[in-house]
């Protein structure tokens, strides 16, 4: 062993609260001999030495691979010692077993690379995860047959999520604790016992990950507080010879949490698997902006008392494109904003923030004479001056072959997953009175040629108009994808689009053309030139472009905009509307190039008088 190496497991092993130990580094660029990881009365052992994991999450998806590393640095500078990650079924898998685990995707690589930056994993593949992103993580074309029932023993789901997590081993059983590799923990499902009773389900995604090469320590987590029924629901989710960690947040007690568990499991190895130190943002609500004092105490608590904990997110991101999840609440639907910041310790850019720099502190003083890594250089971030946009096109250029049917269908029944549909009908005779969509998800817009009747919101459970149409024009609807469920029961009927019928007051609607938009590929607008872009006749795609000297990071200003979606060179930002609390994109600067940049938009409301943009150096949340 060099001494370089030696170096290092001197490094980590101290961040882990342990002694020296003996065996070869699991620090090395290349996966080592193998350690052992095991659980000795109510701790960790890491090669026979007491392990204490202080773990972070942060996810490949939501981080532009170029920055990975950076932000791995910023865990070690953190204190940490632990990466804990979901793994995304519904990426890797966007059709029935057709596979993609390379380039962003690729989560082998990530994994690798947090063990050369000193960093064990822990791994929660699924193949449900939450985690505030569409669908928890299932691909939508699970919900294309309405009898199929996901997260249960269907049949049908078993053999699809088996097949997924065969794959997932694939790529990380060399990568396991005892091969060598980073991975010290592996989570089974996620929070299942908020969600169903389904004990031959839970065994067989247990088996699952089992059969799939993956070894070493599985557990499960739940959420402790909050909730009726909690002990019956710790049951429901967990195993007898299993370690149960818990989840909760900072604006709880961590005495009270693990009072619960104490009722429920009293011996054991205690992890806080997500100690949410921060929160997610709705759209149109209130940026998050939770109290650190109370968040420092509890970890402290938790420290103090050598419990395991996993601060949920200590680097949140980005929903890059559609991907964004959403929750119900009280019965009212609420769609999550691109921006997954979550009031991390770490910012959606890489930057420390106060938080940040408390926590380390924290972490410092919890570990006497440890010397944290230091803070690694922030990444650069840019200000781009205000660009003009000088081309528009129209959406109908994006319209291809209709799909002819007698009443509406969802996006999945069209075998779509993400972005926009559209529902054409002909009016063969004029009409005044209330139109009825039966379920319109999640945000509709009603027009007959450049006039609006209209709009649906599913947050407000809209689903009727009282409109006037014209006979001899198409009644056009066109609907938005929000982003599904992501928690409660309801996640697994939540298809997209027309969900089951029009009626008006003379009876039901029929005979539509259906036109999938998923805006996966652009290259069918034509742009042209126009003296007065701000004028709308309907959704439309503006295009621009921006020089740039240098290359940084920065947040594409949508003030001013109505409601939409922004591609940079290719890249999909994600969505803005006016309505907040979001109010610029995040661009990662991997993403940009020196000279010019194109930038599109797809407005569906209104575009500024002036159409133009521009790059902020900061984030922008109103």
């Amino acid at each position: 062993m060099t001494q370089v190496k030696k170096t290092l497991v001197s490094a980590l092993i101290a961040l882990a609260g342990a002694t020296t130990v003996q065996s070869s580094s699991v620090l090395a660029n290349t996966v080592e001999k193998p350690h052992s990881f095991a659980i000795h009365g109510n701790q960790f052992e890491l090669d026979g030495k007491p392990f204490l994991i202080r773990a972070g999450e942060m996810h490949y998806a939501r981080v532009p691979k170029e920055h990975w590393r950076h932000r791995m640095k910023m865990l070690r500078a953190l204190g940490l010692n632990t990466l804990t990650t979901y793994v995304f079924w519904n990426l890797h898998e966007p059709q029935p077993e057709t596979y993609n685990f390379s380039g962003q995707l690729d989560i082998a690589e990530y994994i690798r690379t947090a063990q050369e930056e000193g960093l064990f994993v822990i791994l929660r593949p699924g193949p449900f995860v939450c985690a505030e992103w569409e669908f928890g993580g299932m691909p939508a074309w699970l919900l294309k047959d309405p009898t199929l029932m996901v997260r249960s023993s269907d049949p049908r789901f078993i053999a699809a999520s088996g097949r997924f997590l065969s794959k997932v081993g694939e790529q990380v059983k060399d990568l396991m604790i005892s091969k060598g590799g980073p991975i010290i923990l592996t989570q089974v499902e996620n929070e299942y016992g908020s969600f169903g009773a389904d004990r031959d389900y839970l065994n067989a995604i247990r088996a699952a990950l089992t059969n799939s090469g993956i070894d070493g320590i599985l557990f499960t987590s739940d959420n402790v507080l909050g909730q009726h029924n909690i002990l019956t629901l710790l049951a429901r989710g967990s195993f007898p010879d299993l370690p149960l960690a818990i989840n909760f947040g900072q604006d709880e007690s961590a005495a009270s949490a693990f009072g619960v568990l104490d009722r429920f499991r009293p011996e054991g190895v205690r992890l806080n698997s997500e100690y949410w130190f921060g929160w997610f943002d709705h759209v149109g609500g209130k940026h998050s902006n939770k109290d650190m004092q109370k968040g420092l105490d509890n970890l402290k608590w938790m420290l103090d008392r050598k419990i395991n904990i996993s601060i949920y997110m200590a680097h949140g991101g980005t929903n890059f494109g559609f991907m964004n999840g959403a929750t119900s609440e009280h019965g009212f639907y609420r769609p999550d904003t691109t921006s997954y910041d979550y009031d991390a310790p770490i910012s959606e850019a890489g930057l420390p923030t106060p938080k940040f720099h408390a926590i380390r502190a924290l972490l410092q003083q919890e570990q006497p004479g440890v010397t944290l890594p230091p803070i690694p250089p922030a990444p650069k971030t840019l200000k781009v001056a205000p660009f003009a946009f000088t081309e528009s096109a129209p959406l109908d250029q994006l319209l291809g072959q209709p799909i002819i049917s007698k009443s509406p269908k969802t996006m999945e029944e069209v075998d779509q997953a993400y972005g926009f549909i559209l529902y054409r009908h002909h009016v063969t005779k004029p009409y005044d009175g209330m139109l009825a969509l039966r379920d319109v998800r999640d945000y509709a817009w009603l027009r007959q040629g450049s006039k609006l009747l209209g709009t649906l919101d599913r947050r407000y459970n809209q689903s009727t108009l009282d409109i006037h149409l014209d006979a001899g024009k198409p009644l056009d609807i066109l609907v938005e994808n929000h982003g599904r469920l992501n928690f409660t029961p309801e996640l697994a009927y939540d298809r997209k689009g027309i969900t089951k019928q029009v009626v008006s007051n003379t009876g039901e609607l029929n005979d539509w053309e259906i036109y999938p938009l998923p805006l996966n590929n652009l290259s069918a607008l034509h742009f042209t030139k126009a003296k007065k872009l701000g004028r709308m006749s309907g959704p439309t795609f503006f295009r621009g472009s921006f020089r740039l000297a240098e290359l940084g990071d920065t947040f594409i200003d949508t003030r001013g905009w109505g409601k939409g979606v922004v591609f940079v060179n290719g890249h999909n930002l994600g969505r803005y509307w006016r309505i907040g609390p979001q109010k610029a994109l995040y661009c990662p600067g991997s993403w940009l190039q020196k000279g010019n940049n194109e930038i599109i938009v797809f407005e569906l409301e209104h575009a500024p008088t002036q159409v133009r943009m521009a790059g902020l150096e900061k984030a922008l949340f109103e």
